[in-house]
């Protein structure tokens, strides 16, 4: 979940229950909604009303205020989503433009447009609250919106395209991922690869269950669950694990090699030292790469000419085959950080890092010792 969850807090925290309970969202994430919304509102309907006029900005600035709420405050939810609004906005439009030419401009005709408009929006899997707003402003819109008779769309639309232009443009740029991307496949029940190392027995269909067992509509997708349920897990790792840091489990006698020895010479260092990774150092300690097994026994097996190249391969200086690239934790990383880096990314080795300076290295032998350790201790 984002900063912008819908989600309460615990019960120990929420306010009275008449006045509803809290949102579990930062101050900071407020103000960045707030200023979003408002921003997105100015604007689409300034360009509305420089387009179709001012009567006609008016007339439809309800359901565009309520959109750049969901928009801009809980983008993440489903009812926020591009086809939403898009979808929403031109059913509800089209729905009321024919109520309202087969019926007339009236309380019960725009009624109907609200009702029909929303089983259109089921249908087509677009629900957006505010389609209903857009559905009550055509039915029951004045002078300046009726005498647009069926092009009436059109300024519904334009609200619309603006006002979700402006929320992808606003959301990504101030650090919200917008629209929702799709979520790699829950795969809880870890049959097979997972994005964690906790175990569960929940499956997919579980998850769907679960959802269906509301009796209503809930905008929170399966995936969403999927991903609640595995930030829990790792929580109630975290938890039980206890404050255990990199620093705390790492080897702090570090075998490592600078980037200017020679092939030849990092293999002598791993085999003396019965060692898969080393890692690179410069001279004032700092981390500019790593090196395994893998890459410096492939540097003296390549192609034909076998022999010639071994020999010129040996000579070969550790820069030209070490990884630069390397996946490196801080000493104050919680072991909860380390499990999946080392349990599903293949790695051998984390090198831990104070600064840019390398201090220590946890394996994956550290790793379960650790694990070990502390399971013994709860046992006991």
């Amino acid at each position: 979940m984002n900063d912008h969850t819908q989600l309460s807090l615990p019960a120990s925290r929420q306010g009275a229950p008449l006045l509803g309970g809290q949102l579990a969202t930062r101050p900071r994430e407020l103000l960045r909604a707030t200023v979003g919304a408002a921003l997105g509102l100015s604007l689409s309907v300034w360009l509305c009303q420089q387009v179709f006029g001012t009567a006609v900005a008016t007339l439809l600035i309800g359901p565009v205020g309520a959109s750049a709420i969901l928009l801009f405050a809980v983008p993440s939810g489903a009812l926020a989503q591009p086809w939403s609004i898009l979808g929403g906005y031109l059913t509800s439009a089209v729905v009321a433009t024919a109520v309202a030419q087969l019926g007339g401009h009236s309380l019960p005709m725009a009624s109907l447009a609200v009702c029909l408009s929303l089983l259109a929006m089921f249908m087509l899997r677009c629900l957006h609250p505010p389609g209903g707003a857009v559905a009550l402003c055509v039915v029951l819109a004045g002078p300046a919106l009726q005498a647009l008779g069926e092009r009436a769309i059109l300024p519904v639309m334009l609200n619309a395209i603006s006002l979700l232009t402006l929320a992808v443009l606003y959301n990504n740029l101030t650090g919200v991922r917008y629209p929702k991307r799709a979520a790699p496949k829950i795969d809880l029940h870890r049959s097979g690869n997972s994005h964690t190392a906790l175990r569960s027995g929940i499956t997919g269909d579980d998850l769907d269950t679960a959802l269906e067992g509301f009796g209503g509509f809930v905008d929170l997708t399966r995936e969403d669950l999927g991903q609640l349920i595995e930030r829990a897990e790792s929580a109630s790792l975290q938890r039980r694990a206890g404050a255990i840091r990199a620093a705390d489990i790492m080897t702090r006698e570090v075998h490592w090699i600078s980037p200017e020895a020679t092939v030849r010479e990092g293999l002598d260092l791993l085999g003396a030292q019965r060692l898969r990774v080393l890692p690179v150092v410069d001279s004032e300690q700092r981390l500019v790469g790593i090196v395994t097994l893998v890459d410096l026994a492939s540097v003296l097996d390549r192609g034909r000419f076998r022999l010639l190249r071994r020999r010129l391969g040996e000579r070969a200086p550790i820069s030209e085959v070490m990884t630069a690239q390397v996946t490196a934790v801080p000493a104050q990383a919680p072991i909860t950080d380390l499990v999946p880096l080392l349990s599903e990314r293949g790695l051998h080795a984390l090198p831990v890092l104070e600064g840019e300076t390398l201090v220590g290295l946890v394996t994956q032998t550290d790793l379960i010792s650790a694990l070990h350790r502390r399971l013994l201790n709860q046992r006991d």
